[in-house]
């Protein structure tokens, strides 16, 4: 982790956005502690912060683009190539779809709060077709948020940002854990109501 943060002191405004671009593409780059970091380089004078919050929002944004465009053009190739293999049938991908139509833009905008999350309703996003113009609307402004919040954390936390930082990076993957947990739960027991009714 260190290592991330020294190469973005640096060589500043590129380094954060191609990390940012990577860890959102799906990477395990620390994104929310990287973006903290980024804050408490901003209280010290050692980025700007427009140039900061520009370079990790292109960053953001490339990541889940490049998400959401995997799932468009090669997601549903390899569901009906590959998903006998993991259980992933037209049927289930099927209750994805509809799924995705009722909430999933709202996952997107949200989503880049929970680890995983983010990567994978791009990619659902892509494989159910959501038009761009929709996609861009949701996910770049959740983007922007996600961003605008963690490096604001880090510029009021000042000094303090590392043990804070470490804090936040452990309960977000926690509450991400379980949210990813609950979800399940959810499907199985709307599975078993099903298969009784």
């Amino acid at each position: 982790m260190d290592g991330v943060f020294a190469w973005v002191a640096a060589h500043g405004y590129g380094a954060l956005y191609l990390l940012l671009a990577l860890g959102v593409a799906g990477l395990p780059i620390p994104d929310e502690t990287l973006l903290v970091f980024t804050g408490y380089l901003i209280f010290r004078g050692k980025l700007h912060p427009v140039g900061a919050f520009l370079a990790a929002v292109a960053g953001a944004w490339t990541g889940i683009s490049g998400s959401y465009l995997l799932g468009r053009t090669l997601g549903a190739g390899a569901v009906h190539r590959y998903g006998k293999y993991v259980h992933l049938t037209e049927t289930r991908l099927a209750y994805v779809h509809r799924w995705f139509d009722r909430i999933g833009h709202w996952m997107l905008l949200v989503g880049y709060y929970i680890i995983g999350v983010r990567h994978f309703t791009a990619v659902v996003a892509g494989m159910s077709r959501v038009a761009y113009a929709t996609f861009i609307a949701y996910a770049w402004t959740g983007g922007a948020l996600w961003v605008a919040t963690f490096l604001t954390l880090g510029y009021f936390l000042g000094e303090n940002w590392r043990p804070i930082a470490e804090l936040v990076h452990r309960y977000v993957a926690y509450a991400s854990v379980a949210a990813i947990a609950g979800a399940l739960l959810w499907y199985v027991l709307w599975k078993r109501t099903r298969t009784r009714a």
